[in-house]
């Protein structure tokens, strides 16, 4: 998608209209330019011969960029933005990254193209529609709302969405910031067969997570038979996509939810999925904060009762506050 810089003059117009399915009411939301960022000078130059024989834009397979997928959607927006925001001004390459997006097939993709361009003129972006209908029947319902989205379930897809030429992929949700180079984070090993580097928790009680029917199955419940309970967060991960083709993991997904009532499992800062309480931070090194959970910095920003944690966030929202102009 060949991307058209937007005039100063006209980004402080650029108004995304969200319409939510739960009502009519229609929310307008404008955000301000994000500065523009520049590669350091020992940044790799990305090959000429091999973007010459790219169409349309020469990074979009280029293996010396780093590549991020994200969902986009309206109702997500405002978190996609801050969550691009930090992810450029932190890494030393920022002209390096590009950004793949996935978007619902039913959603006015012109407009959020539009609305990520006027913040981000120099951006390289590409965005991919996503149809509701290839996984909708398989999704059931959670203890979030937000999760029975279809569009949730994409990063399941990345592998058969994305042009064949991308090996590796950074996935990323849209309730994070990066407070480190995201080169390091895509340059995780991934070794000895390894399809994905992802958060590991172990503390996860499998019992409450399937049906007595499931476990009454020989043949299903002896799946967990001698391992540890560990389950891994979705919201980020480092995705070998020639490996998970080969392996055809997201048709083994597809069985799994199938099978099971499924649940996609957040862990972070978002709090308890039920009240979204606050939460500290793990101990040690923070590369990256995560709102998985319920609670989200904005929203609760915006209600006036945030969490201490969300002042983190609160730098790289780029919403204009209501009745704003540009001088």
């Amino acid at each position: 998608m060949k991307k058209i810089p937007t005039p100063p003059l006209f980004s402080f117009l650029i108004t995304l209209i969200v319409i939510f399915s739960h009502g009519a009411t229609s929310i307008s939301q404008q955000f301000r330019e994000a500065p523009q960022f520049y590669n350091a000078p020992t940044c790799p130059k990305l090959g000429q011969e091999e973007a010459a024989q790219l169409v349309p834009d020469g990074q979009i397979c280029s293996s010396e960029a780093v590549h991020v997928a994200m969902t986009l959607d309206a109702a997500y927006l405002r978190g996609s933005m801050a969550a691009i925001l930090s992810t450029l001004q932190h890494t030393s390459c920022p002209q390096n990254v590009f950004f793949h997006f996935v978007a619902s097939a039913s959603a006015n993709a012109s407009l959020l193209s539009s609305t990520v361009a006027a913040s981000f003129p120099y951006l390289s972006f590409q965005i991919y529609p996503f149809r509701d209908s290839a996984v909708a029947w398989l999704i059931s319902t959670s203890i979030r709302s937000a999760l029975d989205c279809p569009l949730n379930y994409a990063r399941s897809y990345l592998a058969d969405l994305l042009p064949l030429c991308l090996r590796r992929v950074v996935y990323l949700d849209s309730d994070l910031i990066l407070l480190d180079d995201i080169s390091k984070l895509a340059d995780i090993p991934l070794t000895g067969g390894k399809v994905l580097a992802a958060p590991e928790y172990c503390n996860a009680n499998f019992t409450s997570y399937f049906t007595p029917t499931f476990w009454s199955s020989p043949s299903l419940s002896l799946t967990f038979a001698n391992r540890k309970p560990c389950y891994f967060n979705t919201g980020v991960m480092v995705i070998d996509l020639e490996k998970w083709r080969g392996g055809g993991y997201t048709a083994r997904i597809e069985e799994w939810m199938e099978v099971q009532n499924h649940r996609w499992n957040q862990h972070g800062l978002g709090g308890d999925n039920f009240r979204g309480l606050c939460r500290e931070l793990h101990p040690g090194p923070v590369s990256l904060l995560h709102w998985s959970g319920k609670g989200k910095p904005w929203a609760r920003l915006d209600a006036g009762c945030p969490c201490p944690l969300d002042a983190l966030w609160a730098p790289y929202d780029l919403l204009k506050p209501p009745y704003s102009f540009d001088s």
